[in-house]
């Protein structure tokens, strides 16, 4: 279990366990409009921290279906040698959850947001850490987590504004209509071989960022596909239920799904519903590959590593 395992990096800061209190929103809307009625829960993250007095900058790092594995320590030992914090979770172990691989409806996407929202709550009062220089990354499942928890941190009390956002590969089948996120830096990333999520799909929502004010930015990197910053070869994943094609769907300012069959907002529409129209309507399929070949691990970090410090260190030669 993570929250079982030392970890060290190989500059030799170990992650220090930290407890996040956080919930089980059943929807985006008891999130945003019955925020109180939200079943609370707790997670684990490690958090790895420069060496010095502080208060450092801090990137939390969210993982995608799979959980947490070694690449995303890894980005731990990119970050702390330049002054930045990491705090790495893992949403699935205490909720029960191996991977969401084969079953994205174990818990739901607005729980995930949420999740990223509680730890930046959270590490905002940690002394040792500077709450306006607070940055996110998610990967995959995580991406979305983290692009959705940009426009949501707007419309809740109490939640902490990124500095920035750092989508990695994100599913962007569920986008807020009005994606506000303020002065919130965005920037997404993934290749055109992806299998999980569509490319075009995340070109599109950090289009509609850009035109509600944001500063948001896309990358497409050619030949890479999903996870293409893990240190693993191309595979294929049997077991993966995937639906790339399908409607994107909309979330109202109050949280309500809008049905993509008939553009209304319907409050008892539930992202489950939406999952199961996906695979019924011919959109979904089994199999999809992840991992990478020659040099796009290197693409992407040098490519990570850029936003933030352009983000998070300003004026501060690399």
């Amino acid at each position: 279990m993570f929250h079982e395992e030392v970890s060290v990096l190989a500059n030799g800061i170990e992650g220090e366990l930290i407890t996040v209190p956080t919930a089980n929103p059943d929807s985006f809307y008891q999130l945003i409009s019955e925020t109180a009625r939200m079943p609370l829960t707790e997670i684990y993250g490690k958090l790895f921290m420069p060496e010095g007095g502080g208060p450092f900058p801090l990137v939390i790092v969210v993982p995608g279906s799979a959980g947490v594995v070694p690449s995303h320590i890894y980005k731990a030992e990119l970050l702390t040698p330049g002054g930045i914090a990491a705090l790495v979770i893992d949403p699935f172990g205490t909720r029960g959850v191996v991977s969401t691989v084969s079953n994205q409806a174990q818990y739901t996407f607005a729980a995930s947001a949420w999740d990223v929202l509680a730890a930046a709550a959270l590490m905002a009062e940690h002394p040792r850490v500077d709450e306006k220089r607070i940055g996110i990354q998610g990967h995959s499942r995580g991406g979305a987590a983290v692009l959705s928890a940009a426009t949501i941190a707007r419309r809740v009390d109490g939640c902490i504004q990124p500095a920035g956002v750092y989508g990695a590969y994100p599913w962007s089948g569920q986008q807020f209509l009005n994606p506000e996120v303020g002065g919130t830096i965005v920037r997404s990333i993934v290749g055109d071989q992806d299998e999980w999520c569509l490319p075009q799909q995340i070109q599109g929502h950090m289009q509609a960022m850009r035109l509600a004010g944001a500063n948001a930015s896309f990358r497409l990197v050619v030949g890479a596909h999903h996870s293409f910053d893990r240190f693993t070869p191309v595979e294929m994943v049997e077991e993966a239920s995937v639906s790339p094609g399908a409607p994107t769907v909309y979330i109202d300012d109050d949280g309500t799904l809008i049905d993509p069959r008939t553009s209304i907002p319907d409050v008892t529409l539930t992202e489950r519903d939406l999952m199961l129209y996906s695979v019924k309507s011919g959109h979904g399929h089994r199999g999809a590959r992840l991992g990478t070949e020659g040099g796009y691990a290197d693409i992407f970090h040098d490519d990570m590593m850029a936003f933030w410090h352009e983000v998070l260190l300003p004026g501060e030669v690399r």
